[in-house]
């Protein structure tokens, strides 16, 4: 959490200045679930995967049944379900929660309904969902609102420099320009937060149209509050920031990049369960509808695609300590997919599990590569002051990509994050022209003139829950989807053995999966190669 002490004296001052009125309400694409507004009416709030009696008291006042709960209660986003029920119950319902989160909250800036990332969340919640909130309020309230309103404008426009870079710094800026436009202002005071605004997108949205984080799914959350802004600023009739439009359009082919087969988004450094229709509610507006192309040279991914076959591949690292908050040690690692399933995955990330269980998500082991010493490519601060940043690991990539004779798109990369054990991890990936092979080769390169230490390798490819393995002898495993399409892995004169997993990208939970593990020893064994092979 951002400390705000510095600004509470500047703060004062300005919650004094109170909006007149609200003349916008900006939509929100984001998936409803009628469910969530039916319960809130029986006095029961579902939220991250869990449920809260409040037994007539106030939520506010109860202990939340997990943090990821007591976020998502703050940030106010469930006022999209009850917008979508048109219930007048539910309505009154959601009235009187923000009467109270008001009452207990909006007079103090501390706790957690504060941190950065939720006022700027529930600042946006409240402006989409404002027609909901101020529905048969009378004046008192209305006022009130207004006033708390000014109070979040005030509170972020203060700290919006302060907070780390990445993905909350640009949402605060949304907000605010959002709220510049939901509210009476001057042409002057518009312009000036969309000039902000813009300059946050130039620092964060890549040529590539990539963000910074190299998190797929925060490209998808920055879509679902950047096109109804871009909405609202056509609606109004005002001029829309000069880079809003161009980076929306960077963005859409490489969300597109990261699709797979089914529909769902890779799972690369932090990003977890995606829902089919939020995705399909930002690609309704993408009018180039391109092929992905073959590489985001800003984000250093690769994707290598024939027909209904798709293997994506990370070949980068974090771009720098403070954008490595939320970055997985994966480097390397890639996902297949094929006809309408995907095959091997990276485990994802965990929505609404332990601080332990997110934090395994984020090591070398749950991602489809190899692992050596049991260690991670890259080391995570456990320090409470530094956050969860990458502290040390992978300093030099090394890529190339090529096209064979064959017509067969070929992809070399290394990185150096074993370093300090004497080793350095290559791997090659052939995807050949009829997209039904994918040659591989992982080579553990000694260092020179430096005395390697004896270590296990393990190469893992983690395999989506649907899929069904099946071992055929000590060399080859069957993977087979429910709708019968098959691929084979053989690593020829390997052990080859399927292990229990857990997928955490479920929308579920974590869920129970299997993994394909090939052991090897070093440094008597340097190299494995294995075939990925369509059956039938």
């Amino acid at each position: 959490m951002v400390s705000v002490a510095p600004v509470r004296l500047k703060l004062w001052k300005l919650s004094s200045r109170v909006p007149s009125a609200l003349v916008a309400a900006p939509t929100d694409l984001r998936a409803v679930d009628p469910y969530v507004a039916q319960e809130l009416v029986h006095g029961r709030i579902f939220l991250a995967g869990r449920i809260l009696e409040t037994g007539g008291l106030s939520p506010f006042l109860l202990e939340a049944p997990s943090t990821a709960f007591e976020a998502r209660l703050h940030a106010f986003g469930w006022l999209r379900h009850v917008r979508a029920s048109r219930s007048e119950e539910a309505g009154h319902r959601a009235r009187m929660h923000v009467a109270e989160w008001m009452s207990l909250h909006g007079k103090r800036i501390r706790g957690v309904a504060w941190t950065p990332e939720l006022a700027a969340q529930r600042l946006t919640s409240w402006l989409s969902h404002s027609p909901v909130i101020l529905q048969k309020a009378d004046t008192n309230f209305y006022r009130r609102f207004l006033k708390c309103i000014g109070l979040h404008v005030a509170y972020l426009g203060l700290i919006a420099k302060h907070v780390p870079d990445g993905e909350i710094r640009l949402k605060i800026r949304i907000a605010l320009a959002m709220a510049s436009i939901s509210m009476p202002n001057s042409a002057t005071k518009i312009a000036r937060q969309g000039r902000k605004l813009d300059h946050e997108m130039e620092r964060q949205i890549l040529p590539d149209g990539g963000h910074v984080s190299r998190n797929p799914r925060v490209m998808l959350e920055l879509l679902l509050d950047l096109l109804p802004l871009r909405q609202s600023y056509i609606n109004l009739g005002h001029d829309v920031p000069a880079g809003l439009v161009p980076a929306i359009d960077r963005m859409f082919p490489a969300i597109r990049f990261f699709r797979h087969q089914d529909g769902d988004l890779a799972l690369f450094n932090g990003t977890t369960a995606t829902l089919a229709n939020e995705l399909a509610s930002v690609l309704r507006y993408d009018e180039t509808a391109g092929k992905p192309s073959r590489s985001l040279p800003d984000l250093n991914y690769h994707r290598l695609s024939v027909g209904d076959t798709v293997v994506i591949v990370d070949t980068g690292k974090p771009a720098s300590i403070e954008l490595s908050r939320s970055a997985h040690c994966g480097c390397l690692s890639f996902e297949l997919s094929s006809g309408r399933y995907r095959f091997i995955v990276n485990s994802g990330f965990p929505q609404y599990a332990s601080a332990a269980f997110k934090r395994v998500s984020r090591s070398t082991a749950a991602h489809t590569t190899v692992t050596i010493a049991d260690r991670s490519s890259a080391r995570i601060s456990n320090s409470s002051l530094l956050g969860p940043v990458v502290v040390a690991g992978i300093d030099e990539i090394e890529v190339d990509r090529r096209i064979d004779e064959k017509k067969a798109d070929i992809l070399s990369a290394s990185h150096d994050g074993y370093i300090n054990l004497g080793y350095i991890h290559q791997r090659e990936l052939e995807l050949n022209a009829a997209g039904n092979k994918i040659r591989g080769r992982d080579w553990i390169r000694l260092i020179e003139k430096r005395q390697p230490e004896p270590a296990e390798a393990v190469c893992r490819f983690h395999v989506h829950p649907l899929i069904e393995l099946t071992q055929e002898d000590e060399e080859t495993v069957l993977m087979q989807a429910p709708d019968g399409t098959a691929w084979t892995f053989t690593a020829p004169a390997r052990q080859v053995t399927i292990a229990e997993d857990v997928f955490m990208a479920d929308a579920s939970g974590i869920r129970p999966s299997q993994q394909i593990e090939v052991a090897f020893q070093l440094p008597e064994t340097t190299e494995i190669r294995w075939l990925l092979e369509q059956r039938g």
